[in-house]
């Protein structure tokens, strides 16, 4: 029976990977800080049978300790947030890549077999495109002045109009964040770190990752929780640029059980993999369909036609990839699985600090 350390484990995703690890018969334990922004001081349910220690994977003993007897690793320790981490840019690197470092340094020379790192899909910043002409263009970047002129949609050297595909994984990166450019970082040092030193490495580049259990108090989440807690509060989304922006949204237990696939799969070693559902979701419909599902139809989402620093257009998965490697096939989509996380947020305390993110960004000239 493998034992197996989670890194942020008491958190959103980690409680997710932690139940999946435990019912496929692995010993887990758990490593996290309980930082405010994410708990924000409530009562955690942790997964019966998994071992909590509480502390910072920056502490260097406490992380060797955690690593006593341990076979795997997913790391998951993260801050996470693009409008915060332009702001505060050291708490995202500290946090991020000082810790990614501390873990690999106390990793090195232990009988560990595999460890599965969480990348992320900002990594990619704009996904990919289709030129009016068929061509496939990896490197649209939107100007900060066409986004000040609110013409949101990537255009070709022409000016032509572009169509967004899925993007998979031989897009260049392009990091548009600070967050993205620490998910990079982080992604990067795991692979080389275990090329290094003969230890099956693993990334898993997480798409919007959403379900039961997301810090709906904290406003750099996941788009699902924030326009969540403005609903429960009666507040509508709030939604920048025009809400016709795409992403892609994937569940968290189907997220957790691409973790545990990338564990058992030998052939996942040294991958870079897509996790999404691999469906396009205009935000603007995602609000909608949020405010139906939670009864409230007659508030509708704010478009604030304004754009944040580091956001992007359009990126959504293509995961044929994670489906040849992994046997990954996405079971929850978002439009069938509202109920259920309506019915975990009637049943929460929430406190809306949307405008709260949107007065800090603006203060600090971050959204335009």
């Amino acid at each position: 029976m493998p034992t197996t350390l989670v890194t942020g484990g008491c958190g959103f995703i980690g409680r997710h990977v932690a139940e999946d690890l435990l019912a496929h018969g692995h010993e887990v334990r758990l490593l996290d800080a309980f930082i405010d922004q994410v708990h924000d001081g409530a009562e955690v349910a942790l997964p019966e049978g998994a071992q909590v220690i509480r502390g910072d994977v920056r502490d260097s003993d406490l992380v060797r300790r955690a690593l006593k007897d341990v076979d795997h690793v997913v790391h998951l320790a993260a801050e996470v947030g693009v409008g915060q981490s332009m702001y505060e840019i050291a708490r995202y690197v500290g946090g991020n890549d000082l810790g990614t470092a501390v873990l690999l340094e106390a990793m090195a020379g232990l009988p560990i077999r595999k460890i599965v790192v969480a990348s992320s899909m900002s990594v990619y910043g704009e996904g990919l495109y289709e030129a009016a002409d068929g061509r496939q263009l990896n490197a649209v970047r939107r100007s900060p002045a066409e986004v000040r002129a609110g013409r949101w949609n990537p255009t070709d050297s022409d000016g032509g109009a572009l169509q967004a595909i899925a993007t998979d994984e031989t897009k260049p990166v392009d990091l548009a964040s600070i967050y993205a450019l620490t998910k990079y970082f982080q992604e990067r040092a795991v692979l080389i770190w275990g090329e290094a030193y003969g230890v099956d490495a693993v990334a898993l580049r997480l798409f919007n990752v959403f379900g039961a259990g997301q810090a709906l108090s904290n406003p750099y989440t996941g788009v699902l929780a924030n326009f969540a807690s403005r609903l429960a509060n009666g507040q509508a989304p709030m939604i920048f640029e025009d809400g016709e922006q795409r992403r892609d949204f994937v569940h968290v237990r189907d997220v957790a059980r691409a973790f545990r696939l990338a564990l058992e799969r030998p052939e996942a070693a040294g991958q870079v993999l897509n996790i999404g559902s691999g469906n396009a979701y205009p935000i603007s419909r995602v609000a909608t369909l949020l405010a139906e599902a939670m009864g409230v139809p007659h508030i509708a989402p704010e478009i604030l036609q304004k754009a944040r620093s580091g956001d992007i257009r359009n990126c959504f998965a293509d995961i044929g990839r994670a489906r040849a490697v992994l046997g990954f096939e996405p079971q929850f989509k978002l439009e069938d699985s509202l109920t259920e996380f309506v019915d975990w947020v009637r049943g929460m305390t929430v406190i809306d600090r949307g405008a709260e993110m949107k007065r800090q960004l603006e203060e600090r000239g971050l959204v335009s």
